[in-house]
């Protein structure tokens, strides 16, 4: 059998139109002597009204401390409806289709609700319902656990559904559609005249998804990474092909430039026990991931996301440390394997932005990237300048 994995995002199947579009791209690769395996994400975006985040507030709007276990069971209905109406729209195209949720196509996630991993996939099913020629619809972003409960994967969980089967049914390639063109050297919404990268090696697309680009999830591109499946970047509009993420080799320094909004620097002042030193070991107890570490002696600083703002300011006021927040910063990032062991990199992002006047806080690097924590007033004109500089003067 020569298998494809197909993943349909949200905004690619929230009308009647877009889901017949959808349907026609299955039944291409249908005619290309292909079996697809298609992922569904739930439909639509916020407040449209069958989308994960639209489910939540209907509940926490009422119930704001709704547990988590019944958190994971309600947010799993949307993908699930979404796998339903999907299957629905192929039949009337003729092909013959089957809804399945996370627990039936077989995928065995760890424990923790919101943030579960993949931990095997069972794919006896999938692959009798395709030796059947049945195309399964699997609704994404969930699982179950070994204490049989139903479990979600987080933020692009989705992605990493399409990846993890791919991998397990040795797929030959992973078709991701979207509303998107493909993979930019920037974000088109701040940048007007951002370049599409056609070809992005996997290490590459890791860190942009990381550092900011909203394009796939990087879980899901280090799995496809590890089972060497090509990731092909699909426009629902058009079916073009806009980037392929596999092995790439090449010398440009610089691939894309991104930025990260939603951080929180946050300082604690050091006491003369030196106490405060252990925060980090009290953070990574609870899963949470901090970033531009500064040691100094007597402050500590780093940055964490969002998300973790809460449960952080927690752990600190219950272990009474001095501390302040603050979230009037951005991270910005330079990425591209072509700049490892190229010297001058940070130079020329120090010179572009302080020809801005603007001011860097903090600086991190590593083989593939460079961030830097910058005013968030200055989002906009720091990536302007580092664009102009690394991809529109190198072209």
């Amino acid at each position: 059998m020569r298998l494809i994995l197909q993943k349909f995002g949200g905004t690619s199947l929230n009308s009647d139109k877009l889901r017949a579009r959808a349907a026609r791209f299955v039944q291409q690769k249908i005619n290309d002597n292909f079996q697809p395996i298609v992922v569904v994400s739930a439909i639509g975006r916020e407040d449209e009204p069958y989308s994960t985040d639209t489910l939540l507030k209907i509940a926490l709007t009422e119930f704001p401390t709704l547990e988590n276990r019944e958190k994971d069971l309600l947010l799993s209905c949307g993908e699930i409806i979404s796998a339903v109406i999907m299957t629905q729209t192929l039949r009337r195209f003729g092909i013959d289709a089957i809804a399945l949720n996370g627990t039936q196509a077989g995928i065995l996630t760890s424990s923790e609700f919101g943030s579960a991993k993949v931990k095997k996939i069972y794919p006896e099913k999938i692959l009798k319902l395709l030796q059947k020629k049945k195309v399964p619809i699997i609704a994404g972003f969930q699982g179950i656990s070994e204490e049989s409960e139903i479990t979600t994967l987080g933020r692009g969980g989705s992605d990493t559904t399409a990846c993890a089967l791919a991998a397990a049914l040795q797929a030959e390639s992973i078709e991701i559609f979207s509303d998107v063109e493909g993979l930019q050297t920037a974000d088109p919404k701040i940048i007007s005249n951002t370049d599409l990268i056609e070809n992005c090696d996997y290490t590459e697309l890791v860190e942009l998804a990381n550092k900011g680009a909203k394009i796939v999830h990087p879980r899901a591109v280090e799995i496809a990474e590890n089972a060497k499946i090509p990731v092909l970047l699909r426009s629902i509009s058009t079916g073009k092909i806009g980037s392929i993420i596999h092995t790439v080799k090449h010398d440009k320094p610089v691939t894309g430039i991104t930025s990260k909004k939603n951080v929180f620097h946050v300082l604690i002042r050091k006491s003369t026990s030196g106490k405060e030193m252990n925060i980090f070991r009290f953070l990574a107890e609870e899963g949470i991931s901090v970033d531009l570490i500064d040691i100094r002696e007597k402050e500590i600083s780093f940055i964490i996301e969002k998300e973790w703002q809460k449960k952080t300011e927690n752990i600190l006021s219950k272990k009474k440390f001095q501390f302040l927040f603050r979230n009037d910063f951005v991270k910005i990032s330079v990425v591209g394997k072509g700049m490892t062991g190229q010297p001058g990199i940070m130079a020329q992002i120090v010179q572009s932005l302080q020809k801005e006047k603007i001011d860097l806080f903090e600086c991190t690097d590593s083989h593939t990237t460079i961030s830097c924590l910058i005013p968030k007033e200055k989002e906009k004109i720091a990536l302007a300048t580092l664009h102009k500089t690394f991809i529109e003067e190198n072209k």
